[in-house]
């Protein structure tokens, strides 16, 4: 399913400034937090995707590719969130939205932290790591692989919560479902309140009585996912690209990690990368070299015919514009550069010998550099003759 557009989630028009980006986010935020929606998921989904439309838009770099490429222009590539910010994330990330550090919606809902939701610890999976093979002509164009990734899923019996059955579930009466537990302390100063995370609930704020028999509480099982990820066309060996929420899922409903991928360029059989330009070593006998002559060559799209001159010298190099690697997010392409060698044969006939010998006495096959090549044509022309 296809996203929609950011400034349509947010309210705004395309010209909207900084200030106009932020007003509409907060009342979202306000509107969407899932303190004020308990167990609304569908409210919960629309807070998540009011959070990753104002990452983009605040942001002056991610807003001109967005604006430029569309949601392509910040997926999979370490810019973009692929699968949608997590709870974490925007906590994380937008924690002064409302002006002071902290929750960013400690002021509307009291309380909270970091990392939680309405003071209750909320679990994170793990992230997964893996490699996908590219070739070159992928890499040229942008791609979409399907991987299967094993990793751990949300139990299939408990769906991930842990519990037998909904009556297992029960608030914790140490802290009374909030996750975390106050003390006062008298101190010459007066008193001083801390808080701690519950150690009854462990910060959840609710108690299982009756343990799922399939994952023994955990809520998590070993699965299968088939997950697609779209690589953008420019990327190199080594490069990281994220996608959140498609790695390990999380204990008991939690907040699942991130799939970090990998890249791998498969070497081509015939060109070779050299940042954005491609190389072409093409070799060439002395006579075509002489002569000139036109031959094909591989590209990425491709065959392309070329004319090589006459009296083409050894390391010349050749260009085809336009031919190379695409810079990511990018318009700019490199080049496709030809590198011309001269074959010389192991092994000649004695009649190519008694041709070779002849010629070598010719003055133009001494090398004069800016010497006019007219008169060694008329003669090579004239001997074959």
């Amino acid at each position: 399913m296809s996203k929609r557009d950011y400034y349509d989630i947010l309210g705004v028009a395309r010209g909207a400034d900084e200030k106009e980006i932020k007003s509409a986010y907060r009342k979202l935020a306000v509107k969407y937090h899932p303190d004020k929606n308990p167990g609304d998921h569908e409210a919960e989904e629309k807070f998540k995707e009011a959070a990753e439309a104002y990452d983009v838009l605040s942001n002056p770099q991610k807003k001109q590719r967005y604006d430029q490429f569309g949601h392509a222009g910040n997926s999979a590539s370490g810019g973009g969130y692929g699968g949608g910010m997590n709870m974490d994330d925007i906590f994380s990330q937008f924690g002064d939205i409302f002006g002071g550090g902290g929750h960013p919606f400690e002021s509307f809902f009291g309380g909270g932290g970091g990392g939680s939701r309405g003071g209750r610890r909320v679990a994170r999976g793990t992230n997964l790591r893996i490699k996908v093979k590219l070739t070159l002509e992928e890499i040229a164009k942008g791609v979409e692989k399907k991987v299967k990734v094993n990793k751990q899923v949300n139990c299939h019996t408990c769906d991930g919560s842990g519990a037998k059955d909904k009556s297992s579930f029960h608030t914790c009466n140490t802290c009374g479902g909030s996750g975390s537990v106050r003390r006062v302390t008298n101190t010459i100063l007066g008193q001083m309140q801390t808080t701690s995370t519950c150690p009854t609930c462990n910060g959840e704020g609710v108690e299982i009585t009756a343990k799922c028999t399939t994952c023994k509480g955990e809520g998590l099982e070993r699965g299968e996912e088939t997950i697609a990820i779209n690589i953008p066309a420019g990327v190199s060996e080594g490069m990281q690209l994220s996608m959140s929420g498609k790695g390990n899922a999380a204990p008991r409903g939690g907040i699942a990690g991130d799939l970090i991928i990998l890249v791998e360029e498969i070497p081509h059989e015939a060109l070779k990368r050299d940042g954005l330009n491609v190389i072409y070593d093409l070799y060439i006998n002395f006579v075509d070299a002489t002569l000139g002559t036109s031959v094909e060559v591989p590209t990425i799209d491709g065959k392309a015919k070329i004319k090589i001159d006459p009296g083409t010298q050894a390391g010349k190099i050749l260009r085809l514009k336009g031919k190379g690697i695409p810079e990511v997010n990018s318009y700019h392409k490199g080049d496709q550069l030809i590198y011309v060698n001269i074959w010389t044969p192991k092994a000649v006939s004695s009649d190519e010998k008694e041709i070779l010998e002849k010629l070598k006495e010719s003055p133009n096959f001494k090398p004069q550099p800016g010497k006019s090549e007219k008169s060694f044509f008329e003669r090579i022309k004239e001997y074959f003759d």
